[in-house]
């Protein structure tokens, strides 16, 4: 894409699909929402907005008898990580190199996944999205300590979606500590996140950006990512001994039924005294 400026990075073709090629790997490894909510798009660098349906009554009226209304919108926000990599790299690459040393795309990469599901899971107010976390917080569930009895929690939430008229398939995201408690602990022989797969019909997704975890509905239309420019690796600038990059997207997200999960949350530490 001419807005990714790629054509004036003096880098041959061999490491561009190198750099995609990594960043694409690890971007799969880390990215958990996409695996858990609608996605819509891509849409294109030039999309700036959706649309929410909602209008607002404007005052005063343009004239006696005309009523004006205006249509409100979602903003699609930006979201750039830079990064830089060494020219004598991208020439080892050029001549055959296997072994390159492409670690700062694998941490570009790992920053972008996690902004982008710190987003989804718990909002962003200065670009209007609301998590799915602080939008279904009426339905939260405390962790237990014991991670023994997380299965009865996970039975109660999909008990709660039930409830709600929320079909299934149903899934779960767990946050780190949840993710590593789970699967170290064992209940019965064995690990207990094999007591909590089979609880669901849906994924258990590893998703570092989440604290805590969230129980939610893979029936469709709950829960929408839009996605612009989906991400891309573009041209900044370069010296005589590295080239400036960056990874990139344009993205929203937005909870259409708020009812269709259920949080999963530490409870709050006691203050002393």
């Amino acid at each position: 894409m001419n807005d990714l400026l790629r054509e004036h990075a003096p880098i041959p073709a061999e490491a561009w699909r190198e750099i995609d090629a990594e960043a694409t790997r690890t971007l799969k490894t880390l990215l958990a929402a996409r695996r858990l909510v609608d996605f819509n798009g891509p849409l294109g660098w030039e999309a700036t907005c959706i649309p929410t349906g909602r209008t607002e009554k404007l005052s005063p009226p343009l004239q006696d008898g005309a009523v004006s209304r205006l249509r409100s919108s979602l903003s699609l926000m930006e979201l750039r990580v830079p990064f830089e990599v060494s020219r004598e790299e991208l020439d080892a690459i050029g001549r055959g190199a296997r072994d390159a040393d492409l670690d700062p795309v694998r941490n570009a990469a790992r920053a972008a996944a996690i902004a982008e599901d710190r987003a989804i899971f718990r909002g962003y107010a200065p670009a209007g999205i609301e998590g799915i976390f602080e939008a279904s917080s009426g339905q939260s569930l405390s962790i237990p300590s014991d991670y023994g009895a997380y299965p009865d929690v996970v039975a109660e939430a999909t008990h709660r979606l039930r409830s709600e008229g929320v079909s299934g398939p149903y899934g779960i995201a767990l946050g780190p500590r949840c993710y590593t408690g789970l699967t170290r602990s064992t209940l019965r022989g064995y690990p207990v996140i094999n007591h909590v797969r089979e609880l669901l019909d849906g994924p258990i997704v590893w998703a570092p950006a989440a604290d805590g975890a969230v129980v939610l509905s893979l029936r469709g239309g709950d829960f929408e990512l839009t996605i612009g420019q989906d991400f891309s690796v573009g041209y900044l600038d370069h010296t005589g001994t590295s080239v400036l990059l960056y990874l990139q997207e344009t993205l929203t997200f937005r909870v259409l039924t708020e009812q269709a999960a259920v949080p999963l949350i530490y409870p709050a530490a006691k203050v002393s005294g």
